[in-house]
């Protein structure tokens, strides 16, 4: 296969023209953007299957899922401190050393994710309270989060799996299982909302069980059908030394800083937002799950950055892991633009599809035309983390995230949003993205993000 070929040159000190480096990044990047866009078709049904049950219902969740996201990005970055070391051994041909990670790093995110998942439930009660939500939504609000805690686990196994398959350059099953993943969650969500009647708890349910299923599925396919991840080949213990857990935690330690300070300003938006009543609360819901569909081909393109620079780099070869940043983050930036062009025609259309309420769909439509302006710069910001993911240079993003989020999102929306209401968040997030942009363009184009060394 022409992927392989070319993955074996990185790993070998062969050659690569700048059509090689081309097609090998759009190879990886395709799967892992066709998984992205099944995700956010899910998310489309799902919302619009939540919002045919009411704009309180849809609050009701849109309250809780930056404190979702928060959830999540720890389990993201827990299985990136091992997936990073295992792309770095790949790179390096040390296939063996890569399965003794792979083992000891599934030990350490299981107890991990129980433990997150211990905090989720104790917090799902007050949650909602915490974060400003009125009478007629805190109690659908604590059910949702409280069921989506309770499969953090899974979503932590399908998290790792998924990043330990792409460390090798093997993009498609994940993305593969990614898109069963998504319509077994949209056939759960139907089947519990509507035909069990359980409302914004069938929701959670669903994707809950979807993630369950496909985590068995990542695991069976990473420890037994995968040359470079099946444990059967040699013997090696589960349990994590010092050196492994202490190099996992210099990549995980700074994406966590990163979560709680990235993911801590979604939630602190979400206070912003709240006192603006329902409709602007679920209209703000609904405006991020519409626009993601621009995200697409920046995350996707993302996971392959991470993938190829850490390969290139294990394999010591610096120049090859700067040209693919130049490479990816150029790809990144110019697919996100044309689909920043899409939204901003047909944002009323996006709006219409997960609402049937009209003042929602309005305020919803315009707001996404203010952030289709900042869709180039955040192109860059994404790809471009992600090239720092696989250098293992966390840290500086971390900083990156601090002044951006906290100094320049919420600075600006706690002046504009009382005056200007939803529309003045949304101008203070797009002003934050091109400002992000614009950091991540300067990171990326030095050397010092390369100097790191794992494993």
């Amino acid at each position: 296969m022409t992927k392989d070929i070319l993955l074996s040159r990185i790993r070998e000190g062969g050659e690569l023209s700048g059509a090689d480096k081309l097609k090998l990044a759009a190879i990886l990047s395709l799967p892992a953007i066709l998984a992205q866009i099944s995700s956010v078709l899910m998310s489309y049904i799902d919302a619009s299957m939540v919002g045919r049950l009411g704009a309180a219902q849809s609050a009701a969740i849109g309250l809780v899922s930056t404190s979702t996201w928060v959830f999540g990005g720890f389990c993201i970055a827990t299985a990136s401190g091992f997936s990073v070391q295992i792309a770095h051994l790949i790179g390096s041909n040390d296939f063996a050393k890569a399965r003794q990670v792979l083992r000891m790093g599934l030990t350490a995110v299981l107890v991990f994710s129980f433990l997150l998942a211990g905090v989720g439930l104790s917090i799902s009660g007050a949650l909602p309270h915490w974060l400003g939500g009125g009478a007629d939504i805190v109690g659908d609000a604590s059910a949702y989060f409280l069921i989506y805690a309770s499969f953090l686990p899974a979503m932590q196994l399908v998290y790792t799996a998924g990043a330990m398959l792409q460390a090798s350059g093997n993009m498609k099953v994940p993305s593969i299982l990614e898109i069963a993943m998504c319509v077994l969650d949209v056939l759960f969500n139907y089947l519990f909302i509507f035909v069990a009647d359980m409302g914004v708890k069938g929701a959670a349910l669903g994707t809950g069980l979807a993630e369950l299923v496909t985590a068995g599925a990542m695991l069976w396919f990473l420890l037994r059908k995968s040359p470079e991840h099946n444990i059967f080949q040699d013997s090696g213990s589960f349990i994590p030394t010092s050196n492994c857990l202490k190099n996992a935690w210099g990549i995980t330690g700074p994406m966590w800083l990163q979560n709680i300070i990235s993911k801590g300003a979604y939630v602190a938006s979400t206070v912003i937002v709240a006192p603006l009543g329902t409709i602007a609360i679920a209209a703000n819901s609904f405006a991020i799950i519409a626009e993601s569909f621009c995200y697409l081909p920046g995350y996707g393109i993302s996971d392959a950055a991470t993938a190829l620079i850490g390969q290139s780099l294990g394999a010591r070869r610096k120049d090859l892991a700067k040209s693919f940043s130049r490479i990816t983050v150029s790809m990144g930036a110019g697919a996100m633009t044309l689909l920043a062009v899409v939204l901003f025609i047909f944002a009323p259309q996006l709006m219409d599809m997960l609402s049937n309420d009209p003042e929602v769909i309005s305020l919803g439509a315009k707001v996404l035309r203010i952030e289709a302006f900042a869709e180039t710069l955040y192109g860059v910001s994404i790809v471009g983390y992600g090239c720092c993911v696989g250098a293992g240079d966390t840290m500086v993003p971390s900083v990156i995230n601090l002044v951006s989020m906290w100094m320049v999102r919420i600075g600006l929306a706690l002046i504009i949003t009382p005056r200007l209401g939803l529309v003045g968040y949304w101008v203070a997030m797009c002003i934050e993205l091109n400002v992000r942009g614009l950091l991540f363009l300067w990171r990326v184009k030095g050397e010092k993000w390369m100097k790191k060394r794992i494993a």
